[in-house]
């Protein structure tokens, strides 16, 4: 046998979670994960295994109460918004039922969930939100981008509630063109325009006298616990589709999300919110798809509050800027995050972690497995210094900054059983000079891309039995040091790879029993 023949075997070896035949194609063999997306929701929820400790997660129960709106008075072709929030407070004050939105076309406002009360969509039911302002007024406790203060909130807004929840084969339809979409803030970064050292209840945005707001949110519970929402489709929201704030155990499960074309429309953002389990998604997103936020800079400094322990697996992200985001808001950490399961279909990035010099925080403790990829742009991106139109000269790589309490660091990442079908890069990292990204490891991955690695500014990576399929030979490193390649097997044109090494740290760079033994170019 020889030694190419036996490295293949290896490979087959440790990809133990399907059967893989290594020929010219492999790739076309590799179809794990199976079932994914809404399509595919079962009925109850199956027990969540995670490298962290975990609640478990069970469908809310909510009493017999049932008010159908139609019955309070509801029509098509008017204004709903008063029925709805009238028949919520009624069932929240009996001790909690059900809201049921039935079969039709109904127009509302902002509406505010209150605990014990399941808000159902029938099958059949759209909601439509207006595009007028005072329809969401007066201002609301929130948090845009990361920032806190006072302004619309969300379409479906909720604020230290428990036990609520969204479900039902509905239909939720965001603003058309009009004032809401229109009078948004967008004359800089939300944190140069809100003043960090002014109290929250005086930081208020409501678009008195011709001034602007901070769009809404879709749906955004904030500091409530015990979130279900189920089933429901979202269409053309004015910003971030579902976005739990503050919250403790949450659950999103089935829902389909479609923001194609709308400017920041994120699918689901878990910020700074914990025990949270999203399962059998499906996202299309004029943004990222399935995103960690934990606050942004010296605001989310402030509150410091973490996003952790959270679960996202059986989903399907489509198009989209990245299939599973962690950042650039990062403040508060990030830290115990498990995606498992998952499909990147037509979105651009796969593995996306976002950071800034002055965002502060970062992420820890960061693990994805069984995810399959059919990419636009590349498959593991760290982008941690931004553009100088966010950040300034903080965009610069150099000079290296002192570190200080707004220095963002990504550390400790694991991704296995990663099978990139198609990608402009396999891993494309851009850490910070005085915060490199650290500890990244990549194993059991059959990966099929233009370039196997541009990096600079990291400091351990290690891909571990692989198999790299790439038309362009050169790697990339500037400043990397502790990067190790052990038992990959490169399918490249002329079977050799090339490797141009720049920065006085880089250092420690090895390939061990590799296929070739090691690139051109390395000392």
């Amino acid at each position: 046998m020889s030694k190419h023949l036996r490295f293949l075997v290896f490979i087959l070896a440790t990809l133990v979670c399907t059967q893989v035949v290594m020929g010219q194609t492999p790739l076309d063999t590799y179809t794990i994960p199976g079932d994914v997306g809404a399509a595919k929701l079962p009925e109850q929820i199956a027990p969540v295994k995670a490298p962290f400790p975990m609640p478990a997660f069970e469908k809310p129960v909510f009493p017999k109460l049932t008010i159908h709106i139609a019955d309070k008075g509801a029509s098509e072709g008017r204004m709903v918004t008063k029925t709805i929030q009238a028949a919520i407070d009624e069932v929240s004050k009996k001790k909690g039922g059900t809201v049921i939105i039935p079969r039709g076309v109904w127009k509302t406002g902002r509406i505010s969930l209150k605990s014990n009360v399941n808000l159902h969509l029938s099958e059949g039911a759209e909601l439509h939100f207006s595009a007028e302002i005072e329809d969401y007024l007066p201002a609301v406790f929130t948090r845009n981008e990361g920032v806190e203060l006072m302004s619309l909130g969300a379409l479906i807004y909720a604020n230290g509630q428990e036990n609520i929840a969204i479900t039902g084969k509905g239909k939720l339809v965001g603003p058309p063109d009009g004032p809401l979409r229109k009078r948004y803030m967008n004359v800089n970064v939300i944190e140069k325009v809100v003043p960090a050292d002014k109290p929250v209840q005086e930081r208020v945005y409501e678009g008195k006298d011709g001034g602007f707001i901070f769009p809404p949110m879709f749906i955004s519970p904030i500091n409530c616990r015990k979130v279900y929402i189920e089933g429901i489709t979202l269409e053309n929201t004015p910003f971030w589709n579902v976005v739990p704030v503050y919250c403790d155990h949450v659950i999103i499960r089935g829902i389909t999300v479609r923001s194609v074309g709308v400017p920041r429309g994120d699918g689901i953002d878990i910020e700074s919110s914990k025990n949270v389990l999203i399962e059998y998604c499906t996202l299309s997103c004029g943004d990222d798809c399935f995103t960690i936020k934990a606050g942004r800079g010296e605001d989310g400094v402030r509150v410091n509050k973490p996003t952790e322990n959270v679960v996202i697996r059986h989903c399907l992200a489509r198009e989209g800027h990245g299939g599973i985001t962690c950042g650039s808001e990062t403040a508060g950490m990030i830290r115990n995050v498990y995606v498992h399961d998952c499909v990147f279909d037509d979105t651009d990035t796969g593995l996306r972690f976002k950071t800034r010099r002055s965002r502060a925080g970062g992420g820890e403790n960061l693990v994805y497995e069984r995810i399959r990829m059919i990419l636009r742009g590349d498959a593991v991106k760290f982008d941690m210094l931004g553009s100088p139109q966010y950040v300034g000269e903080l965009a610069s790589r150099l000079p290296a900054r002192p570190i200080d309490k707004l220095t963002p660091a990504y550390r400790n990442i694991t991704a296995r059983f990663i099978l990139v079908q198609k990608a402009r890069t396999f891993i494309d990292i851009t850490g910070i000079p005085e915060s490199p990204a650290a500890n990244l490891l990549i194993e059991n991955a059959l990966v099929n891309a233009r370039t196997a690695l541009k990096a600079s500014d990291a400091d351990g990576i290690t891909v571990r039995a692989a198999s790299i399929t790439v038309t362009d030979t050169l790697m990339r490193v500037l400043d990397v040091r502790n990067m190790l390649f052990e038992k990959v097997y490169f399918n490249t044109p002329g079977k050799k790879m090339d490797i141009d090494v720049q920065g006085e740290r880089s250092r420690n760079i090895r390939f061990v029993d590799c296929v070739p033994a090691k690139p051109d170019g390395l000392d």
